[in-house]
């Protein structure tokens, strides 16, 4: 099984197309076998490439877990760096098909592998998110209680459900244990990826991520995103800022009731042929 594996920050995909993408069987299956980094290739989510009758290509997620996401904004930027690199999509301008709608992504940097992608607009309501609570209702600083403690955050949708939460020191946050817990809380009905976010200045945040279905990664695109919506909203920083994550830096633009835009590189890591099966 022929694939190709790429990094967005840290945040690593093990990307399959063509035939062999249309050939797999049970994707949700051979996910955890082949993102097991003891004896898989491993990564944090395998994308297979599909054809799509609504844009350039369809993008299908699935996480290390074997549940299928419907959105990863990091995986769209190696997504479209591969199709454009091997020649099959022939434009630098390239639209894929998730389950959370159609993204455009633009290769502004193919030497350095920088691609801006226009990730739509976030979803602000509890209904949207999904969350528990009144549907027309946004949560914005609310609280919820988890491993004994109370915490304030804001939750948003970037296709896939975020829960923001502002700590003072990112560095000594125990990730591994608050993560699990809010990603399971009984407020969320398809569980959540969590952030963790400190304003160091009002247009820079450092942010570390629970991702739902992976666990603590070095990266999450629509993470920064739904961070940098929570920090406007909160008014803590501009329209335009960066986030700093374990694995490098993502700008992000939410100018106020327009889409918001992420930045960010794409590295190709290496090919190879996964004989572990379908």
């Amino acid at each position: 099984m022929q694939f190709t594996k790429y990094t967005g920050l840290g945040n690593d995909f093990v990307i399959l197309d063509g035939k062999t993408a249309r050939n797999v069987k049970d994707p949700c299956a051979l996910a955890p076998k082949i993102c097991d980094r003891h004896f898989g290739v491993g990564a944090d989510g395998l994308v297979l490439l599909l054809p799509s009758d609504k844009a350039d290509m369809r993008m299908q997620i699935i996480n290390s877990d074997g549940s299928e996401a419907e959105m990863c904004g990091n995986a769209t930027r190696c997504v479209a760096l591969h199709l454009y690199r091997r020649g099959i999509v022939r434009k630098k301008q390239i639209s894929l098909e998730t389950l959370a709608g159609i993204i455009h992504t633009d290769i502004v940097d193919e030497t350095a592998g920088t691609v801006r992608v226009d990730m739509g607009l976030p979803r602000l309501t509890r209904g949207e998110i999904p969350m528990t609570g009144i549907s027309g209702e946004k949560a914005v600083n609310v609280p919820l209680r988890a491993c004994g403690t109370e915490f304030c955050g804001t939750a948003v949708s970037m296709g896939n459900p975020h829960f923001v939460v502002f700590v003072e020191n990112a560095e000594k946050t125990p990730v591994d244990v608050w993560g699990p817990a809010l990603e399971t809380h009984e407020a969320f009905p398809k569980k959540t990826n969590v952030e963790f976010v400190q304003v160091i200045n009002d247009r820079t945040v450092r942010m570390r991520v629970w991702e739902r279905g992976a666990g603590i990664t070095k990266a999450c695109g629509t993470g920064a995103c739904a961070t940098a919506v929570a920090c406007i909203l909160n008014r803590k920083t501009g329209d335009y800022i960066t986030v700093k994550l374990d694995g490098g830096d993502l700008l992000i633009e939410w100018p106020i009731a327009k889409n918001i835009f992420m930045t960010g590189p794409a590295a190709e890591v290496f090919t190879g042929d996964y004989k572990g099966g379908e």
